[in-house]
């Protein structure tokens, strides 16, 4: 009776750990980001920016800041 008991809390334990690595393994993948942000010169001014349109066509300040002007 004794061993079933200590047999039942092991195979538990086990499954418990089991479940655990697996979370722990979907938890780390994460999704690749792109290369380069694009934005529109509206967004940008909608984001607090400054459309930069002379050299680098970039937004400058705001929520895009450094996004490249699509």
């Amino acid at each position: 009776m004794r061993s079933r008991r200590i047999l039942a809390a092991v195979i538990a334990t086990a499954a418990l750990a089991g479940l655990g690595l697996t979370g722990a393994a979907t938890a780390t993948a994460e999704t690749p980001t792109p290369h380069f942000n694009y934005t529109t010169a509206a967004k940008c001014r909608e984001g607090g920016g400054e459309p930069y349109l002379h050299n680098t066509v970039k937004c400058w300040g705001g929520t895009y800041d450094g996004y490249t002007i699509d």
